[in-house]
């Protein structure tokens, strides 16, 4: 590259996001528990649209979504021309900052937060800003203290990841009507299904003008292969991020796929009643191990560790035996190893390797 040729200011900045680690060199049968996939997969009525649609490869998709807009309005009860989709919740939440923010802008997020609100930012030329967390959990008043007149955004995911945690509705409206006049508060709610009774943000996304909530069928939905997200928003929020997505960007498998998914809500309570069930499993049987983790809300565990040193070395034990988690030191947790909530088989799996490995220490 010549001294001419140059990137926006800030993209070189970006360290290259690195997902979960999917292989074990040596290893064709390895149990992968460190992308908080969905162990039982897509419904077979969002795989056998997924089939149909080879039918139609050689024509355009529609380009304004409506059916699955539609679909998910009906399920959810919002309003259809209130819904944006993207390529997963990521593309939502790049639209956002390509939009709302710019040099001079910041753009606030929790010290734990997910990796791509740092990356998006600094994508569109803002500044990230970290504000710190309350025991590994959200805490409203410092990200109020954080908030500045140069605050365009704030990203919060609830539940959290990596972390698990949440914070109930009544801080969150607390957060969203604190916040500075030019802010936009995006609720994140890539794990929102996991939670009972939990409508993600979208009551605070209908009411106030100010919030904007992303959703993804990456994961209880089963179809993190696929790449299809959504938000929800105010009108005039949701047709600025339609001036800026592209017009084909999700194709007709996508579609097609992501709208016999949402409507398919019996297979989503079978999996979210299975994940809560292997949780709290998972949950106690680490800490009989000694090994204690915050009560999580989402399809993972973050399972504590003395230090970076001990956590690193169950990392490499789990993978000798062939079970894939997630480090993330990369969200300044150094010491913490995620852990997906998986099938019966492969909790019991890694609950009995990480007791191996702590009765070795």
């Amino acid at each position: 590259m010549t001294d001419q040729i140059k990137p926006q200011p800030g993209i070189l900045g970006i360290a290259l996001y690195q997902g979960g680690a999917a292989h074990v060199a040596g290893l064709s049968d390895a149990v992968k528990l460190s992308s908080n996939e969905n162990p039982f997969g897509p419904s077979d009525k969002a795989r056998e649209a997924f089939s149909r649609a080879v039918h139609k490869l050689h024509r355009y998709p529609n380009t304004d979504h409506r059916a699955l807009r539609e679909a998910i309005g009906e399920v959810h009860g919002l309003d259809p021309d209130r819904i944006i989709c993207g390529v997963g919740s990521d593309e939502i939440i790049h639209f956002l900052c390509q939009a709302y923010a710019g040099p001079k802008d910041e753009v606030l997020f929790t010290e734990h937060g997910f990796l791509m609100y740092r990356i998006s930012a600094m994508a569109a030329g803002a500044t990230p800003v970290a504000v710190p967390e309350r025991e590994r959990t959200t805490d409203v008043d410092a990200l109020l203290a954080g908030a500045t007149k140069r605050t365009r955004l704030v990203f919060l995911a609830n539940p959290n990841n990596p972390t698990g945690t949440m914070i109930g509705l009544p801080e969150l409206e607390r957060l969203a009507k604190g916040l500075p006049k030019q802010a936009i508060l995006v609720l994140d709610g890539a794990y929102a299904e996991y939670v009972d009774g939990y409508d993600g943000g979208a009551d605070l996304a209908t009411r106030l003008p100010n919030v904007v909530m992303t959703r993804t069928f990456s994961k209880i939905y089963g179809l993190g292969g696929l790449r299809i997200g959504w938000g929800y928003g105010p009108r005039e929020i949701i047709d600025v991020l339609n001036r800026i997505r592209g017009p084909f960007n999700l194709s007709t498998a996508q579609l097609d796929a992501a709208e016999a998914a949402v409507r398919d809500q019996d297979h989503v309570a079978r999996c979210r009643a299975e994940n809560a069930r292997m949780r709290v499993w998972l949950a106690e049987a680490l800490a009989e191990r000694g090994v204690p983790s915050d009560t999580s809300m989402a399809n993972f565990i973050l399972a504590r560790f003395a230090d970076e040193a001990e956590a690193a070395a169950c990392d490499d034990y789990l993978k000798s035996h062939g079970l894939i988690v997630r480090r993330v030191a990369g969200y300044g947790l150094p010491h913490c190893l995620r852990i997906t909530v998986g099938d019966e088989a492969s909790c019991r799996r890694v609950a009995h390797a990480i007791g191996q490995f702590k009765a070795q220490r």
